[in-house]
């Protein structure tokens, strides 16, 4: 193995048998080495490879900048959050949570407390990924000795949502925000209370997760063969398929989207399942 960058005295960017760009990390694993020389391998904790070029030459410029401690620490939560998701995240996390905890650690220090204005929300919709957050913050304090506050935890499970999703930060936070105005009209439409921990309210959240996700992404689904479909269950769930037009209303309104009949029949279906069993 060849190095073709230093970072710092930990860190390196490798070329392989393969001519193959790899990032690697262990404790002065670059001391007084240069760029063309040879690495002793023994010195590897930690291997990165990005099969995405452009997220990593922006690894490799968040790496000129972040200490080695908290790209090690990065690798781990994601490493970590993976495990307990059981899904993998996209290699843009790399670069969104690493810095972002970077910046959270550093603003703290500097007595600057940023509130999360969602954070009720994402304790509602992504319970998992908040949750990891939580344990994120034990992780942080573990090694730097500082605890930030559990709005830190919101951030991070957004970051984490974001590479499930393959949305950035700010689309999150907009989807996040539609998922809750559709769930209080329906909430107030029906005056109920949703049991949180029921299957039926899991399904509810997930399908306005990606139905939010087409709004934001201009992506309408238009399926002609589910008219006949609406006409039936709009007959038959009258009162959800109502609601499901007051929430039609108040997306053009609000954002000027106009749900296709798929959607409708789709909503309808999932808003007389969570009411019927809420009510239960």
């Amino acid at each position: 193995m060849i190095i073709s960058k230093i970072f710092n005295n930990n860190a390196v960017l490798i070329k392989d048998e393969n001519a193959g760009e790899k990032i690697v990390m262990g404790c002065g694993i670059a001391f007084k080495k240069k760029c063309g020389e040879e690495l002793d391998e023994s010195k590897i904790d930690k291997t990165f490879i990005l099969s995405n070029p452009d997220i990593s030459n922006k690894f490799q410029e968040l790496m000129t900048y972040i200490p080695s401690e908290y790209i090690e620490l990065g690798e781990d939560i994601i490493r970590y959050a993976e495990k307990t998701l059981g899904k993998n995240l996209n290699d843009s996390i790399y670069i969104s949570l690493i810095d972002h905890i970077y910046a959270a650690i550093k603003r703290f220090k500097d007595g600057i407390l940023v509130k999360n204005a969602i954070l009720w929300d994402i304790k509602r919709f992504y319970k998992d990924e908040f949750n990891i957050g939580l344990n994120v913050l034990n992780m942080i304090e573990q090694r730097f000795l500082v605890r930030l506050p559990d709005d830190e935890a919101g951030f991070i499970a957004i970051h984490i949502v974001e590479a499930l999703l393959n949305e950035n930060v700010e689309d999150m936070y907009n989807i996040t925000e539609v998922m809750s105005e559709i769930s209080n009209i329906v909430k107030y439409n029906f005056r109920i209370s949703f049991n949180e921990d029921s299957i039926y309210y899991y399904r509810f959240i997930t399908h306005l997760k990606f139905f939010a996700q087409r709004l934001f992404g201009n992506k309408v689904n238009i399926d002609d063969k589910s008219d006949d479909l609406l006409d039936t269950v709009k007959l038959k769930y009258v009162n959800s398929y109502e609601c499901v037009n007051k929430i039609g209303e108040f997306l053009k309104r609000r954002y000027n989207y106009n749900i296709a009949n798929e959607e409708k029949l789709y909503l309808t279906i999932h808003i007389e399942r969570l009411v019927y069993k809420s009510e239960s």
